[in-house]
């Protein structure tokens, strides 16, 4: 239903419709002018015919030295028009007739003549010689024209023009248009279709095309074809425009984003600047009121002891050294998670990498009585920013370290590899207490701590896990943590340098 609807409402039904319209109207205005001026017509023309036969009669009677043979000649006339011919002396005696009863008829003419005398409504052409007029024969139930005129030698001539004929002249006449102007009319509807279509489709193309424009879909465009008209040329301007408003477009979305990428950036900023001053204020409240407690200890001289005194400057230089060192982590923090941290990456040893590490950590292996275990030795490079790798590294070892604790008589760290498709999975695995399933995603957050009863000397800063987390984020890389049957190991991926090779 709604696709006829459509249909009616479409340009090219219309002036289907309209091209019909007109055809039609044209035939009937035909049959109607027909209908009234061919019998008309019909009858102007034989009234001039018969006129032309007097004349021919009465100059024949007036020189009649020509050789022209009447009766031949009238005979022809007769046949060719459907006349009745009839030449009377003027002591009544027939001098020419094509009809023998004609003479028979002409006795009811001159009653109904006689009778009309006074009515000259039914008088075609009179002047002083002849007269032509229309008669109606109601005995025989005839009608006809009917010339009756005096000739020069005195003469009555009459000719006679049956009108049935010519009524039958234009029934068949209009019948035959009639036929034709249905048959015109149902040829008009093909015609009509095809012009109609002819003219739309250019029409419902552009429609299409501006519709698709109207969507932000410029990807239609018009055929432009050889003819040189304004549809074609509206075309061209079309496709112009639409390539114009691609452009335009395509522009102000590029400017968009990079806006958006602007207002994001900014956003970013004013987050981050929000979080590290939070993050900054909530962390420096304990060192920055053991600085102040010990510093006016100094200055109201509490202790006047050296020894005490330096204890007091060293407790306020060690502060000062967290404090920095917290700053910093935190800057570098809020730079990798926001992306604002550019990686150099390059291709090293991850296995010299992991032993540097262990190395910088003897002392403090020694000091806990921790045993590591590490048995690769084969080279294993990798791909990435080794500066941050081994931030990775270390902050999982010095976390293995502080909270290793002694399991059947083993109190042991243990670093393994292990290739995953085209990465290198680190393993690094501490004897002691499992970690709370509520804390396995809670740990990764920045300043949370597992253990809170730990002193301010062997705990951290709660930010390591947080920095491994923004570094494998920056990578897209695993990282994670499980709780084993003797202690906790946690994980990390690295591309394999040989996959970024295969890659380029």
């Amino acid at each position: 239903m709604e696709k006829l609807k459509e249909k009616i409402k479409s340009v090219r039904f219309r002036l289907f419709i309209v091209l019909c319209i007109v055809i039609m109207f044209l035939v009937i205005c035909l049959v109607v002018i027909n209908s009234l001026v061919l019998g008309n017509f019909y009858m102007y023309s034989k009234t001039n015919t018969i006129k032309e036969v007097y004349t021919m009669i009465n100059d024949y009677y007036t020189a009649p030295s020509l050789t022209v043979n009447l009766e031949e000649e009238l005979k022809k006339i007769s046949y060719k028009n459907n006349f009745d011919i009839l030449i009377q002396t003027d002591t009544n005696l027939i001098a020419f007739s094509t009809d023998k009863d004609f003479l028979d008829s002409l006795d009811r003419v001159t009653d109904i003549m006689q009778a009309e005398k006074n009515n000259n409504t039914n008088i075609i052409y009179s002047d002083e010689n002849m007269k032509i007029r229309r008669v109606t024969d109601t005995t025989n139930n005839l009608n006809y024209v009917l010339l009756t005129g005096k000739l020069v030698n005195d003469y009555n001539l009459y000719i006679r023009i049956p009108i049935a004929p010519i009524e039958e002249s234009v029934r068949i006449s209009n019948n035959v248009l009639i036929l034709i102007g249905m048959l015109t009319i149902f040829a008009a509807a093909f015609v009509a279709s095809f012009i109609s279509r002819k003219f739309t489709e250019p029409i419902v193309q552009l429609n299409d095309i501006t519709n698709q424009m109207a969507k932000l879909d410029f990807s239609k465009k018009y055929r432009i074809t050889d003819s040189d008209d304004e549809i074609n040329e509206l075309g061209k301007n079309i496709n112009t425009m639409s390539d114009k408003l691609e452009s335009t477009i395509k522009q102000l979305r590029d400017n968009n984003i990079e806006l958006e990428k602007d207002i994001e950036e900014k956003s970013k900023i004013d987050e981050m600047r929000k979080q590290f001053i939070s993050d900054v204020s909530h962390e420096l409240k304990t060192p920055i009121a053991l600085i102040q407690g010990y510093a006016e200890g100094l200055v109201e001289n509490v202790n006047s002891d050296e020894e005490s005194r330096k204890f007091y400057a060293e407790v306020i230089l060690d502060e000062s050294n967290k404090m920095d060192r917290l700053v910093k982590q935190l800057l570098e923090l809020m730079k990798l998670e926001y992306g604002k941290r550019e990686f150099n990456d390059d291709k090293f040893d991850l296995i010299e990498l992991i032993k540097e590490v262990i190395r910088k950590c003897n002392v403090m292996l020694e000091e806990n009585n921790i045993e590591v275990v590490f048995e690769k030795n084969e080279p294993v490079y990798v791909y990435a920013d080794d500066f941050y790798i081994e931030q990775v590294v270390t902050n999982y070892f010095t976390n293995a370290i502080k909270h290793a604790e002694l399991v059947e008589s083993k109190k042991q760290i243990q670093i393994r590899l292990e290739q995953k498709n085209q990465k290198m999975r680190v393993y690094v695995f501490n004897t002691g207490k499992q970690i709370k399933e509520e804390d396995l995603e809670r740990i990764w957050g920045r300043f949370y701590k597992v253990d809170s009863s730990r002193n301010r000397e062997q705990s951290g800063s709660g930010i390591g896990l947080a920095l491994v987390k923004a570094i494998q984020n920056n990578y897209q890389n695993e990282y994670g943590v499980t709780n084993k049957e003797d202690g906790v190991e946690f994980y990390f991926d690295i591309n394999l340098y040989e996959s970024i090779e295969k890659e380029k």
